[in-house]
């Protein structure tokens, strides 16, 4: 089927381009959205395997990682979310000599968050980030889309986990999974050099600015 629709369209595999082989330096300062994809891109390992719930605040690590080594990538197909820590699990399952990055947003984990429990019960190589703006941001985007007008003060608590926050280090821990807050992007970029050396899951928690 492939075959025939790249006949179709008069595409071929060498017509396919290439991105550049090349990596983002380790940033430093603040942690922001871009901050966090470029630490993302300067730590990659080849042949990882990528799954991206990062949803909002994950935008701008596709083209941090675009020049990167060789890796798979694995995201969301439809308008559902929570689906990033069991599609992590399920990778580490299926390839288990191959390193699992898992881009988390704070809302979509509280989904399925019980799969880090399995993570450490079977020892899978999972590295999670778990980006933490205090929100469903996805959601709030979704509100203003459907012409709703500017919400109110209780639709907008209805989208915020910032009452009360959740402990996402501690839950973490929990379930049986080394964790840690990574405050900036050195300590982001230092934190996932740590975990890609280590065998088994791991979790790094990056409080992130709402970017809505």
């Amino acid at each position: 089927a492939v075959d025939a629709l790249a006949e179709l369209l008069g595409g071929t595999q060498a017509s396919a381009p290439a991105a550049d082989a090349e990596r983002p330096g380790a940033p430093n300062g603040a942690l922001d959205p871009r901050s966090m994809a470029q630490a993302v891109g300067a730590t990659l390992p080849e042949t990882a395997v990528v799954v991206d719930e990062g949803n909002t605040l994950g935008l701008h690590v596709p083209e941090a990682t675009a020049g990167c080594p060789p890796h798979d990538w694995l995201t969301l197909t439809g308008g559902a979310i929570g689906m990033g820590l069991p599609l992590a699990t399920g990778a580490a399952l299926a390839v288990p000599d191959r390193p699992v990055l898992c881009l988390e947003a704070d809302g979509s984990s509280l989904y399925t968050v019980q799969a880090l429990w399995t993570q450490a019960r079977e020892g899978l190589d999972v590295t999670t980030v778990l980006l933490d703006n205090r929100a469903y941001g996805i959601l709030n985007f979704e509100l203003r889309r459907v012409g709703a007008g500017e919400p109110g003060p209780v639709a907008n608590a209805l989208l915020s986990l910032a009452d009360p926050p959740v402990d996402h280090v501690g839950l973490a821990r929990s379930l049986g999974v080394p964790a840690t807050t990574a405050h900036d992007a050195q300590e982001l970029a230092d934190a996932l050099a740590r975990a890609f050396a280590e065998p088994g899951p791991h979790l790094v928690h990056c409080p992130l600015p709402p970017v809505l």
